[in-house]
Formats: structure tokens, sequence, C-alpha cells
């Protein structure tokens, strides 16, 4: 089932809960207990759906969703096993719940509810004028009064026949069933009403029908589609799989409020726009092909396909019939004083009625064209050239080609000159100047400048040549013979919407031209001479033409016919005017990056945290046209400065937006007429709370403390480096003090220094002193002894013992030991001490080592050889336990 509300929003009982429909987005809201929802209805702001052992209603909170409450809780226990909500009719205050088996009653007032039981089950209840009607099975057509069921007829017929639908007429009511068609029941009298279609509806099933607001009746089918009759019965359309549905089987029906027919059918949504400007015919049979050119003629319309040239009587809706000897492409139709000339693959053909006659074969035919003056005769551009046919003896017939150009001449115009503008999509632009005779080419000009291109085209349009490719569109100067470029035409290709070069003028003297997403069609101004330019916003994708093939035909004063590759579609351009649409903001949502977008508010101000600064828009116009589609602009106040383009897209997403005040506004327009509203939304982005006022405020007083802490911090830094200061000079004073004291000794120890060596220098010298007495006196006594062994004199005895008296070792030592500790004070006791077993004599030669005296200067102090003392040196050695490495001196010395 189908329903709509007061914003034109569609709502369909879907298989996986209940499917919102905007015009250009769907959301799905699953159902409340996770099965099929079988019937849906809106009644005031509430959406009432049934379905499984459960019916209730949804209703628009303030962030846009819909929320769902449950009227069925409490009867939980009271449902029949496996009972389902078919069908939903409001009646004033009232919601009417039907299953197969009984009627619920719900009061919105008072939220209390009444089931109506009834002892056959139920097909189906029904809602006509102020009443309420049910047929039970085998029981007939029932009434509801007063909350019980009243029988209105058991009439064998309405017993037997399930019935689709009432209907109230003047006599009484109208009853459609299922295999028997339409009834009139009055004064409780059944009587069988009569259409068209009866012998159809006989050979299927009828599952729903629905009355139009027009009067018409819609009956939908099990097998054959939908048909929809008039108030008189007669058939309208028959609309089936091969002209456009989704299915033939059509379950559900509804009328929008834009008159569109909604079908709900075993696979999928159709809307058929009755009241569409826009008609569509497609060969789904692929028997007509891709039309080129159409024409009507003698009340006749005449389609040129790439099959062959067809006709049917243009106020019918009756099939197409091939003209015999016609079949092949057709390019081009053609009407010059009452007759119809068709351009075709295999030449030229004259058209009378449905016949053709074929007056030229020896080249494919593109198009024929007048000449300035000359009623009888006409040119026309084939594949090989330019040729001539004229009218002889009320008959036209093919006169000469003209000699001198043997380009093919798809397009080609004429001036009163006789100049031959000729357009070539790969050899450009052509002027022949033709002779007066129409039989040669005087001369032959190519143009550099524009160059030839894809798709180009060639037109006359208020007496001014127009050359047309993706670089613009260029009018021709009459004076230059040269092709200027023409801005406001030329606009139609720019923002890369160029796919044709294809002009047509219409019999209303407009020019029309087609870009990527548009139609476009210029008109001379009533009030002035300058153009105007009227776009309809059809896509190229959707119209499904041959690019450079494009056709309009004009079919009436208002109705032009537009060919495709699967048939045409009919185009009313003074239906085109924008109804009274409103653009509307549908869902606004925010979120934060990688996460689930959250719903807003729609209808309040917005006021969202920082870290939701990615925000979505969604709007939509509810217009529902196959062909032309709502176009789109949005400006985002504090945030861009110009409105967007142009475009059909109804989503914007804005990322990462600056904290401040901002106005999302869009307007759109419809068929090119601007809708009157501009729907806005004002919403805030909040500052993050480190940018706040409040946190400004607590920056503020961390800062003064921070402030008054690194203050005092400073202070008692620069006062600890002050007491710091003062304490380093006062050490430096003292080092230096010591040095000082420090150089004063060490002055001192130099002059003590200088003293023992002094001494030692002394000490030494005495000691040789001694040495050199001890060795004169020895030397001495050894001359005396040698004198003594010649002669026995007592007198040199006596000066024998003498020496020997002043040269005793201890007299000598007892010396040198008091002047030598003097000079080096308390070495012999260190080495005594150190070494407690040296004798008096190893101290001795210690003492003469400490001298740095070596053994020949030792021996005569000691009174021995030399060889006695390197002994006595050895054994001192050996009473110092001293290393084999470690000398002597060295080691005394150190001591």
């Amino acid at each position: 089932m189908i329903s709509q509300d007061t914003n034109q929003y569609l709502y369909f009982a879907n298989n996986e809960g209940l499917l919102e429909f905007n015009g250009s987005s769907w959301s799905l809201y699953p159902s409340p207990n996770e099965t099929i929802i079988r019937s849906v209805k809106i009644i005031g702001d509430r959406i009432y759906t049934g379905c499984y052992m459960e019916f209730g209603f949804w209703k628009r909170q303030v962030n846009g969703r819909l929320k769902y409450t449950s009227l069925s809780s409490k009867i939980k226990n009271k449902f029949i096993n496996d009972e389902i909500l078919w069908n939903i009719i409001s009646y004033d205050q009232w919601v009417v719940f039907q299953s197969l088996n009984r009627i619920f009653i719900f009061d919105s007032l008072k939220g209390t509810l009444i089931i109506v039981p009834t002892k056959n089950g139920i097909t189906k209840s029904y809602k006509v004028n102020n009443s309420i009607y049910f047929q039970s099975l085998n029981g007939g057509l029932f009434e509801i009064e007063s909350g019980k069921s009243k029988l209105v007829s058991d009439n064998l017929v309405l017993q037997k026949n399930r019935i689709v639908n009432i209907f109230s007429i003047d006599e009484g009511l109208l009853i459609q069933t299922e295999f028997n068609g339409f009834y009139k029941l009055a004064n409780a009298v059944l009587t069988k009403y009569a259409t068209a279609i009866d012998g159809e509806l006989a050979s299927t099933n009828v599952y729903s029908s629905i009355r139009l607001s027009d009067g018409s009746l819609v009956i939908g089918t099990v097998s054959k589609g939908i048909f929809i009759l008039n108030k008189e019965g007669n058939l309208k359309y028959h609309i089936t799989q091969v002209t456009g549905l989704t299915n033939n089987t059509a379950l559900s029906l509804f009328e929008d409020f834009d008159k569109n027919l909604w079908v709900g059918s075993d696979n999928g949504i159709n809307c058929i726009n009755l009241q569409s400007p826009i008609h569509s015919r497609t060969d789904e049979t692929g028997n007509l092909g891709t039309v080129y050119a159409a024409k009507i003629y003698q009340n006749k319309l005449y389609i040129g396909t790439n099959q062959g040239l067809f006709y049917k009587n243009s106020a019918t809706n009756e099939g197409f019939t091939l003209i015999n000897g016609t079949k092949g492409q057709v390019w081009s139709l053609f009407e010059h004083d009452g007759t119809l000339f068709c351009g075709h693959d295999s030449g030229t053909f004259v058209i009378n009625d449905a016949n053709a006659k074929n007056i030229y074969s020896s080249s494919g035919t593109w198009k024929i064209q007048t000449i300035p003056n000359q009623k009888s005769v006409l040119l026309q551009g084939n594949y090989s050239g330019v040729s001539v046919i004229e009218k002889v003896n009320n008959q036209w017939i093919f006169r000469n080609k003209i000699k001198g150009f043997d380009y093919s001449s798809r397009y080609f115009e004429i001036d009163n000159a006789l100049n031959v503008y000729v357009s070539h999509e790969k050899q450009g632009l052509f002027r022949l100047q033709l002779d007066p005779k129409l039989l040669n080419v005087r001369a032959l000009s190519t143009y550099g400048s524009p160059k030839s291109g894809k798709n180009s085209g060639l037109v006359k349009f208020n007496n001014t040549i127009y050359y047309a490719y993706k670089e613009g569109i260029f009018k021709l100067n009459a004076k230059t013979k040269q092709f200027d470029k023409d801005k406001l035409l030329s606009s139609v290709f720019e923002k890369d919407q160029y796919t044709s070069g294809k002009m047509i003028v219409d019999n209303s003297n407009k020019i029309w031209l087609f870009s990527k997403n548009y139609i476009h069609y210029f008109s001379l101004s009533k009030v002035s001479n300058q153009l105007k330019q009227n776009v309809i916003p059809i896509p190229a994708s959707l119209t499904n033409a041959m690019p450079g093939f494009e056709n309009i035909t004009q079919i009436s004063n208002f109705d032009y016919l537009i060919g495709t590759t699967d048939g045409y579609y009919v185009l009313n351009i003074s239906d085109l005017a924008s109804q009274n649409y409103t653009v509307s903001i549908t869902e606004v949502t925010t979120n934060k990056l990688g996460e689930k977008s959250n719903y807003q508010s729609v209808k309040n101000e917005g006021e969202f945290r920082f870290s939701e600064n990615n925000i979505s828009f969604d709007y939509s116009v509810p217009e529902y046209n196959k062909y032309i589609k709502a176009e789109y602009q949005y400006l985002l106040e504090g945030f861009q400065e110009d409105w967007s383009e142009w475009g059909t897209k109804s989503t914007a997403n804005f990322k990462n937006l600056s904290p401040g005040d901002y106005v999302f506004k869009v307007r759109a327009k419809f068929a090119n007429s601007a809708i009157e509203n501009t729907a806005i939304y004002s919403f805030t982005i909040l500052k993050p709370f480190y940018r706040t006022n409040l946190a400004l405020f607590i920056y503020f007083l961390l800062l003064m403390v921070g402030s008054y802490y690194i203050h005092k911090a400073y202070r008692r830094y620069y006062h600890k480096q002050r007491e710091k200061l003062i304490e380093e000079n006062n050490r430096l004073l003292e080092i230096k003090e010591l040095e000082m004291e420090q150089q004063f000794m060490k002055l001192e120890n130099e002059k003590l220094a200088l003293d023992v060596d002094l001494k030692n220098k002394e000490l030494a010298a005495s000691t040789m002193s001694l040495n050199s007495k001890n060795e004169l006196l020895a030397f001495i006594k050894e001359d005396l002894k040698k004198t003594t062994e010649n002669s026995a004199s007592l007198s040199v005895k006596s000066v024998i013992r003498t020496i020997n008296k002043n040269i005793t070792e201890e007299d000598s030592w007892k010396v040198f030991k008091e002047a030598f500790d003097v000079a080096d004070k308390d070495f012999l006791k260190k080495i005594k001490q150190e070494h407690p077993l040296l004798t008096p004599n190893d101290l001795r030669l210690c003492a003469y080592l400490r001298l740095n005296l070596s053994s020949k200067e030792i021996a005569p102090l000691l009174n021995i050889s030399l060889r006695s003392v390197e002994i006595k040196r050895y054994r001192l050695r050996k009473k110092m336990d001293l290393h084999h490495e470690q000398g002597l001196v060295e080691y005394i010395l150190a001591v």
C-alpha cells in the first residue's frame, strides 16, 4: 500500500519495513516486529501501519526521523493466531484496522480500542462517503454502524465474487469485483455496469483499483498491467510491462497530490505522470526503431526511423504502420507546396497518404530545402553532393546533380545570392557559388575558421546562417562572408555541455539546441529584437537520442515530438511552468570523522559541538517527473560567498567547519522556473572548550598565577644566584689566599730545597774533601811504610800512627753523619724503620748512595776496595729485598 503526507513525502508498505521517499532520496524504517508491513495510511501527522499481529503509528520527531508507537501492545493476548492487519481506513477521529477476521477501531482522541468481530471473516473493508463497508465471505456486503456490523446486501453475486473496491455514484454504489467487472447497487438492487474493457477483465483477475481526482477509474490486474477508464467507462490507457511497468501485477494504486499515479507491483514501484508535460512512446518490440524525423501531414503522424517510414492517425493511440517501399533508413521529412518529401537512404520519396514514390535513387538523400524565389525547384543534399528536383506538370522529378562538388551534404543552407553553405564533419565548411541555372559550381571556397567538428551542424535562423560545433556557435556575416562567434548562443556549450551541434528551427521560428544536461530553445522577444533563452532540464541521458541526430518536430502550437533510440516522446512547453512546488530541507546530520551520523532537528536552530563539525544536508522538491529533474543551488553563509552551481544533486556536505554562526540556504527550480521559497537552516558550531570564554578566563587566571609563581621563582633563583655568587667570590678569595699561601710555601720550600741542595753540596764537598784528605794520608802512609822497610826510624812510625789516627773511619763517619742529618733529616731513621736489619755500615752506605756517590767515590770513604763496595751494594739489595729490575740508587733517592 502507498500513502502521502502533507509534505508530499510518499510512504510504502515494504517487505523490510516502512519506506519513505521525499522526492530525491529513500529512507527505510525497520518494521517494529521485523515482519512485512502490510498496510499504511497517513492520518493527520501520524503514519499508521499494520503488520503481523501488530499495529500502531509513526510520528516525526524534532530531528526529522520517525518514531513508532504500538497501539496493540496491550491486546497481544487477544490476537487470533497468525492475524495480519491488511487494511487501514480513517473515519473522523477513528482509525479502522482490518484483518481477515476482525475490525479494530481506534479512537485517536480518547485512545480507546473497539474490536468488531465477524462470523465469516472479511475479504476487505472500504470507505465510501461517510460510511465504512466490508465484505464477508459467503455473507455479502455489510456496513458498520455504532461499532456493529449491518447487512447491506446478500446478493449472490456479492457473496460469491470478491469485491475489489466500492465507489460512490449518483445512483448509489459502484462495486468492482475480481473477475466479473462492475455492478451498480441502487436501492438494494444490484445491476451490471458495462465498460469498454469487460472482455479484457474477464480473462484476468483484478487485484486493485482507485478513482482518480478527475473521475477516471484505474484498474490494476494480476497479469495485464493497469487499465485507465474515463468517467464513461471508455479506455484511455492500457499500461503494461511492455510499455513501462516493472511488472504486470499491480498490487496497489495511489494518486498523489500532483495527480501522479503510483503503482506498487510484484517487482518494484512505478510512477505514472498522468499530468506530465511529457508523454513517452517507448518501442519495446524494436519494430519502430530509432526515430530520426517526424511530421504531421494531412492529420497523420509520420515517423521516419532506421526501419523505414511509419504513419498513424495523429488523433488516436493506434499503432504505426510501415509504408511499403520505404523500409530502411529515413533521414528527413520535408513538406513543401502540399507535398511531403522523405529523405531516405535509398534516395528521395514523395509520400501520398500510405504510398511512397521514389523520384531519385542515385544516392541517399539527407535533406531537402527550398530555393529563394523558386517555388517549383528544390535543392537536396545527398551522399555525394547537391542535386535539384523540380515540379513538372504537377509532378516532382529529379532534374540534375550540381557539378563541381561531390562531398556528402548532410547540412546545407542557401542565401539569396545562390551561395550554398555546406557543413562536413571532416572536411569543414564550404561555400558554393552556383550559376543561375543551378547546374554548376562557379566558385568553391573553404573556411579555415571555424574548423570542422564532430556532430557539427548548420541552420538558417532569422535569415542568418549559423554553424555550431564544440567551440561554439558562429553566425555568418553577410558583408564579409565570414563566421563570427555568437556569445549568447555559444553559452549553451559552456562548462563542458557540448554533445552535438545539431540545430533545428521550428514552425514558430524558435531555434532548438541540445546539450549534455539540457534542451535549449531561443525565440525572439515580443518587445525587442533580442533572443530570449529558455532551458528545459532534460539531459541527453534521459532523451536517449543519437548524438548529432537529435530531432524535434513541432506537431501543434505547444506540442513537440522528440525522437529517441527506442521511440519518441511528446513535450508540451506550455505545461512546463512551475506549479506550487516548495523546496525543503529534509534531513540534517552531523558526525565526528569516522563515526556514525547523528540526526538533528530540521525545525529548530542547531547548536553542535566542535567535535561534530562535519554536517550534511538533504533537501528536495517532491516532484516525480521522469524526464525533468528539479535543480538546486545552495549557499552556506559564514563559509561561502557565492551560491553553488545549479545541479540535480540533493545533498550538500561540509567538513571541518570552524566555530561560528552559519546559515544554510537552498533554492530550486523546476523546468527552468524558479520555485518561490528558499529553505533556510541556521546553526552554530560551538567553540571547543579550550577556546570558550570560560577557558580563556581560566587561561588568564592560570597565566596570572603562573606569572606570580614564575616571578617568585625568579626572585628566589636570583637570590640564590646572588648568594651563590657571593659564596663563590668568597671561595675564590679563599682560594686566592690559599694559592698565595701555597705560593709562599712553595717559595719557602724552594728556599729550603735550595738550602738543602746547598748543604748537600757542602756535605758532598766536605765528603769529597775528606775523601781527598784520606786518600792523601793513605798515600803518604804508604810512602812512609816503604821508607820504614828501609829504615826503621822511630819518627816515621810516629808519623804513621798520627796518620792512622786522622784517617780512622769512625771520626770521618761521625762528622759526615752530623752533616748528613742536617742536610737530609730523618732519612737514616726512615730507612732503618723500613729495613730494620740494616747495620750501621749499611746505613753509612745508604747515606753515601743518597748523595748519589759512585762506588769508586765510596771506596776511599769506607777505606775498602772498589770490589768490596760492590759486594756491600749487592748485600744491601738483598737485605732490602729489592726486585731485580728495581735500581738500588733510585729506591734510596725515592725514600
